[in-house]
């Protein structure tokens, strides 16, 4: 089969490998769409993490069942699925106590295993999840970044008729956009500085969509919010933004940071201080790809409404990494397996 496999910084190959074997409890899956990761386009831009011991990249896809195991029970040949990328070992103490996203000795389809930028991949049946007739494939493969989003606004504070602020518009901003509107955030801003994406945000249903480069965030939102938000997600990662975003939290409210940071960042804690400001991390998601099924299968979350590429597996460089790396108006790329 064809697979691409990263070999070091700005080095992703498409090459001819062997299909992982089918053993006992796995579940060969046909992949049709693998989405890129902005993990992914690090790795791509900084070289392999230290985490990684295979090759083959991709841990947001989908596919069909093409042949199971023994002792599978769960799905059947021809089954469409969604295939959630976390391995957990069931026995640390994470693990026990429910926190499987933060397993100690957590593996990964993608990352340790061979992944979702292939033709074929061999999963546990504990990692796939049937989709509905109604769900297409594409948003098969979106199922695992809005389990991301829907995990953090899940852990975060923010209640009924609360109001939220969002840094960054990307794949998963436009995703926790849409999963605080659906949690019954009754005021959403948006700060990102391309317009594409900021346009993108109002057509999602952000209230207000905000250029930090043209505004004072923290005078405009304090302004609105009469003294700051309720919950505020930081899904850019950078400085400026955790600087920023901490100001328009009220006071008792919560930073939720929820991407991973290229960079440390040096603060006044005071700001948290003085105002009992809660800072908090979100990681990956738990239990949660069936409910994520259905709100994506259902329309609650649009995940149509971030996808603006699909390229062919061959053409996962140019049409891929290298647009994401110069044009950060893309938001979603999808690879599909058999164009």
């Amino acid at each position: 089969m064809k697979a691409a496999k990263i070999y070091g910084k700005r080095d992703i190959r498409v090459e001819e490998v062997a299909i992982p074997e089918l053993s006992k409890g796995m579940v060969v899956v046909k992949v049709e769409f693998a989405g890129i990761c902005g993990s992914d386009l690090h790795e791509y831009s900084e070289g392999p993490f230290s985490i990684r011991t295979h090759s083959v990249m991709g841990h947001e896809f989908s596919g069909i069942v093409t042949e199971i195991g023994e002792g599978v029970t769960t799905v059947k040949a021809g089954d469409r699925v969604a295939v959630e990328p976390i391995i957990a070992c069931g026995q640390c103490i994470n693990c026990k106590k429910g926190y499987v996203n933060l397993c100690k000795a957590r593996q990964g389809y993608g990352y340790t295993e061979s992944g979702g930028f292939a033709q074929y991949a061999v999963v546990k049946q504990e990692n796939v999840f049937k989709l509905p007739d109604e769900m297409s494939l594409e948003l098969g493969a979106l199922v695992e970044p809005t389990a991301v989003a829907v995990h953090a606004v899940r852990e975060s504070q923010l209640k009924l008729g609360d109001t939220a602020a969002i840094y960054g518009a990307g794949p998963i901003g436009l995703l926790l956009l849409q999963s605080v509107k659906a949690a019954g955030a009754s005021m959403i801003f948006v700060v990102e500085v391309s317009e594409e994406r900021r346009q993108k945000a109002l057509e999602l249903g952000a209230t207000f969509v905000l250029n930090p480069l043209e505004c004072n965030i923290k005078t405009f939102i304090h302004s609105k919010t009469n003294g700051g938000v309720n919950v505020a997600f930081d899904v850019a990662g950078v400085q400026e933004t955790f600087l920023n975003g901490v100001t328009t939290v009220q006071s008792g409210g919560e930073y939720k940071i929820v991407s991973l940071w290229e960079n440390p960042v040096t603060f006044q804690p005071n700001a948290i201080v003085t105002a009992e400001i809660s800072v908090s991390g979100s990681y990956a998601y738990r239990n949660l790809f069936p409910e994520v099924i259905r709100l994506l299968a259902c329309g609650i979350i649009d995940g149509n409404a971030i996808i603006t590429s699909v390229i062919p597996l061959d053409r996962i460089v140019e049409e891929g990494f290298e647009v994401l790396m110069k044009d950060h108006n893309q938001c979603k790329i999808l690879v599909e397996m058999d164009i």
